[in-house]
């Protein structure tokens, strides 16, 4: 049989409109700087995709930097500001805040200074989706967008994150989105490209495949794409926890995305439960991808307050516009397949 890839919170298979949208771009050999034609055609490439992503994230009148991913978009936004934020914040998050925010047994975060602040819209390992408070700081919207009907003039936030490659589009490109008027100092200095505060000739093909993925995730999201998904996650929650009674799925009480399903089978590791799957022909995950292949406990769960041996045991099932009830069906039955047998084993 096919694989069945359910990691999409890792990164998401490129769609057709990214595809193709790269494809024309690299038939434009000018640089966005240049003021010739050949400079002229690339830069409208990449205010094209400027405008397609300000409209898919409600960010109309907002600034939006491109960058090469969140990652050095949390950096541009929060390198030399006191920031708070939480333990189950990526870690590219973690990086630069101080890890003092308090986190509830259900993985929501509260926050006594928004404007020192950084809060993630949700979270890539379990899915839980925070209340962002007026005048946040910093939010990472990277998982959040795309899957949710999210407007950033709307979300509180000063700042965003969000990255191409979870919403269809290619690695290796992102933006911070800002309220305009927002200071923040260039780490990339040169030539001033992306309003003085990202150096570095633009990179045309990944942002023209970044605007197209965006406005063809608006579609997707307007057409009811991720309700169907969010049937499909239940569905296999259900299957799941009818032949494993010891299964703790985490947030599952809570506003989740809807495609983001995290459990735990205490004393079956994460990272032996992905490689059986695997081997099974499924792709799934042991926690965020910036994490997993580091044997540790998940921190997002270890802040929600789960031991050390359950924390270690839980894998991440995440799905995708194209998984179909037979995929999620498929993985239930191998999964509890496997589950019977570690069972066994330490019977």
């Amino acid at each position: 049989m096919s694989r069945v890839y359910l990691d999409h919170n890792a990164t998401t298979p490129l769609c057709a409109a990214a595809k193709d949208a790269m494809i024309a771009a690299m038939e434009v050999c000018g640089n966005p700087s240049s003021v010739h034609a050949e400079g002229r055609a690339a830069k409208a490439l990449v205010e094209r995709a400027r405008a397609q992503i300000a409209s898919a994230f409600g960010a109309d009148g907002a600034d939006i930097v491109f960058t090469s991913g969140s990652t050095e978009g949390a950096a541009l936004a929060m390198i030399g500001r006191e920031m708070h934020g939480a333990a189950l914040e990526h870690d590219a998050i973690r990086a630069w805040s101080i890890e003092d925010l308090p986190v509830s047994a259900e993985g929501r975060v509260e926050v006594a200074d928004p404007q020192h602040s950084t809060l993630q819209l949700a979270n890539s390992e379990t899915g839980v989706i925070q209340d962002l408070p007026e005048g946040l700081a910093v939010s990472d919207a990277t998982q959040a967008f795309g899957k949710l009907p999210v407007a950033f003039n709307w979300m509180g936030a000063t700042m965003a994150l969000i990255s191409a490659h979870k919403l269809a589009g290619p690695k290796g490109i992102g933006a911070v989105v800002l309220k305009r008027g927002t200071d923040i100092t260039a780490q990339i200095k040169g030539g001033g490209q992306e309003m003085g505060r990202r150096s570095g000739t633009e990179n045309v093909v990944g942002i023209a495949g970044f605007g197209a993925a965006a406005e063809a995730a608006a579609l997707a999201l307007a057409n009811g794409v991720w309700e169907r998904v969010a049937e499909l996650r239940n569905m296999m929650e259900a299957a799941l926890a009818a032949e494993s009674s010891d299964t703790i799925f985490v947030g599952n009480t809570m506003p989740r995305l809807p495609n983001t399903s995290c459990f735990a089978t205490p004393g079956w590791k994460g990272e032996t439960q992905v490689m059986q799957m695997d081997l099974s022909g499924f792709a799934i995950s042991a926690g965020s991808a910036c994490s997993s292949g580091k044997v540790r406990a998940s921190a997002v769960l270890t802040a929600m307050g789960f031991d050390e041996m359950t924390a270690q045991s839980a894998v991440r099932v995440s799905l995708g516009p194209e998984t179909t009830e037979t995929d999620v069906l498929r993985f239930a039955e191998a999964w509890c397949v496997k589950q019977k047998k570690h069972r066994a084993r330490v019977a």
